[in-house]
């Protein structure tokens, strides 16, 4: 699992946009579970959103509910992470993660973890 931020990289102004991409090997994202994570620095790890295999079901924490969306492109193996309208409270190292059993998030354990990419907002 490979994260990394769009264009632009990770440092923003609150009120900016920026899109997380993570890409998968076909192994480790067919069928999986996918889900977005972060952490700040003294915070305890956040599962943020979930996406099933197919789209059809997802999940946000009620911390970015409203202003991210995760979607995922299985034709190309990747999962996203639109986040609008940040704040200073969304900086945090961002991880994506695969998990081969059945829906039921928030999740916290997974089977797969990619590297983290550090969003840092200004204000």
């Amino acid at each position: 699992l490979s994260a990394a931020a769009g264009a632009g990289g990770g440092l923003v102004q609150a009120g900016d946009s920026l899109r997380l991409a993570c890409a998968a090997s076909t192994r480790v994202f067919t069928g999986y579970v996918m889900s977005w994570f972060r952490q700040a620095p003294g915070k305890e790890r956040e599962c943020v959103a979930a996406i099933n295999w197919n789209g059809g079901s997802l999940y946000y924490a009620d911390s970015v509910k409203g202003r991210f969306t995760i979607s995922r492109d299985n034709a190309k193996n990747t999962v996203y992470l639109q986040m609008n309208s940040l704040t200073p409270e969304d900086t945090a190292d961002y991880y994506c993660a695969a998990d081969g059993s059945r829906w039921t998030p928030p999740y916290n354990v997974m089977d797969y973890w990619g590297k983290g990419t550090l969003v840092t907002v200004s204000s």
